[in-house]
């Protein structure tokens, strides 16, 4: 087998239709593989522009995407050592903006995407950053592309039934290929495991095939996730069998299981700010049971951050998790919760979504809810807020209003201990650098409610970031003075 499917490729055959015998689709993939000229295609370097959108990262369940304008895609593939890297540069699509994505993008923002086996990872600042939860992803972005369809469909003996191809890397995705009378791959459909939906769509279209140094690629590019447009690219230049030579960096090669660490740092009695890469949550402690703030990516950190919370405090359980908005990278240990039989809370606009979201099946990689025989637990909403209460402290729920980021965005306070808890509205920026300017409106929208509700904050413990003094968020907000 060659090595570009032997690198966590097993492929397995699956197809609704009774196939051709062996021979004859052995023929057919042949022939679409001469149509496009892609049998001696091994590597090749495309430059696009157009639209993008950010799943997962919508101003409310069940609204698109929010849309960026991509300036430049330049996507690197390397077919023998299975590698592709994507380097974006986007710039703002909506204003005012509206969701998530890393809003608002002030002037141009390059964004460095890249998969090698395996490994997935990301380029921030000249720095790898693992990043394992996107692998399934960028690996279908590898094997979709019109020509990797053909040479993983050649490599797994797929299924092939008149001009549908379909094959499936299990736990990871199943594909299906829609060649069009001219042997090009004309559809690609696809099904993907997402940590909140369980399993997720993902129709990818190829047109206006040109030729490019004797190889046939698409010139349009138009993709859809969930039923929302995520990407539509006009391909201006294709470079094939160009040199892509993409090595994986040593740190993400050890990073085995990066979402698995969580560092508990105690902020006041009973209150833990457990961190550990890119996303935090935060333990309190109450009378007879435990709170959680924020289970986020995928059940790999919801199960440490649950293992973590449960051995600060052995004798209490875990009653509720408090979730700060329905986008997926804040959302996606939910579904591990709610097997665990733990309450969620969320705005009220969330409630059916996550409803719907834990009763969705989870067949390409099973996970923790998906395996668990127990019903999952209640999903409760809170419109403006709610307080949680005993003779150990008090909790409240507060609804950020008007942000633009998300409609039901949740902020937890502390008021004993005079602590916010908040995701997204305020990041800080590193130590001893100048806060963006203009300010970002999520920011603006974060100090106006806690101005609003007249709260009394010492300290904000962002759920991106570090810890920070009250100041720090007023310097952010242009409110310095």
């Amino acid at each position: 087998m060659r090595r570009s499917l032997a690198v966590g490729m097993t492929l397995s055959t699956l197809v609704a239709a009774a196939p051709v015998n062996a021979q004859d689709a052995r023929a057919a993939l042949n022939a679409a593989a001469k149509a496009l000229g892609a049998t001696e295609l091994k590597s090749y370097e495309m430059t696009a522009s157009g639209e993008s959108w950010a799943a997962g990262q919508s101003p409310a369940p069940g609204s698109p995407w929010p849309r960026f304008v991509v300036r430049s895609l330049t996507r690197s593939v390397n077919y023998e050592t299975a590698s592709l890297r994507d380097v974006w540069v986007r710039t703002q699509g909506e204003e005012p903006p509206r969701g998530g994505g890393v809003q608002p993008v002030r002037g141009e923002q390059r964004q460095v995407f890249v998969v090698s086996g395996d490994h997935a990872w990301n380029v921030v600042n000249d720095a790898a950053i693992p990043a394992p939860i996107a692998l399934a992803t960028r690996q279908l972005e590898l094997w979709a592309t019109p020509h990797g369809v053909l040479r993983a469909a050649q490599s797994a003996n797929a299924s092939v039934q008149g001009r549908v191809i379909v094959f499936g890397a299990p736990g990871k995705y199943l594909t299906r290929v829609t060649l069009d009378r001219g042997n090009l791959v004309e559809r690609v459909n696809a099904t993907l495991p997402n940590p909140v939906l369980g399993d997720i769509p993902v129709t990818i279209e190829y047109a206006g095939y040109k030729d490019f140094g004797g190889t046939k690629f698409p010139t349009r590019i138009k993709q859809t996730a969930g039923g929302f447009p995520t990407l539509d690219l006009t391909v201006t230049e294709v470079r094939p069998n160009v040199s892509v030579d993409i090595v994986v960096p040593d740190n993400v090669r050890a990073a085995t299981t990066p979402y698995a660490t969580v560092t508990p740092q105690m902020v006041a009695d009973g209150v833990w700010y457990l961190t550990g890469g890119t996303h935090h949550s935060v333990a309190i402690e109450m009378s007879d049971h435990l709170i959680v703030v924020e289970a986020p990516l995928n059940d790999e950190r919801a199960l440490a951050v649950l293992t973590e919370a449960r051995s600060l405090v052995a004798n209490k359980p875990v009653r509720y998790v408090i979730n700060s908005h329905h986008h997926f990278d804040h959302a996606g240990g939910l579904r591990a919760f709610a097997a665990e039989g733990v309450t969620v809370i969320t705005h009220e606009i969330n409630r059916r979504f996550f409803d719907r979201a834990f009763a969705a099946r989870a067949t390409i990689d099973p996970d923790h809810l998906a395996k668990s025989d127990r019903k999952p637990a209640a999903v409760e909403g809170v419109r403006d807020k709610r307080v949680l209460s005993d003779a150990t402290r008090t909790v409240e729920i507060h609804h950020i209003a008007g942000i633009l980021h998300d409609d039901g965005m949740l902020m937890v306070y502390l008021p004993k201990e005079q602590l916010l808890i908040e995701a997204d509205a305020y990041t800080p920026s590193p130590p001893n650098t100048p806060p963006p300017s203009p300010p970002s409106p999520f920011t603006v929208s974060l100090a106006d409610n806690i101005a609003r509700l007249g709260l009394t904050v010492d300290r904000l413990l962002p759920l991106h970031g570090r810890i920070v003094p009250l100041a720090d968020l007023h310097q952010a907000a242009g409110r310095a003075n």
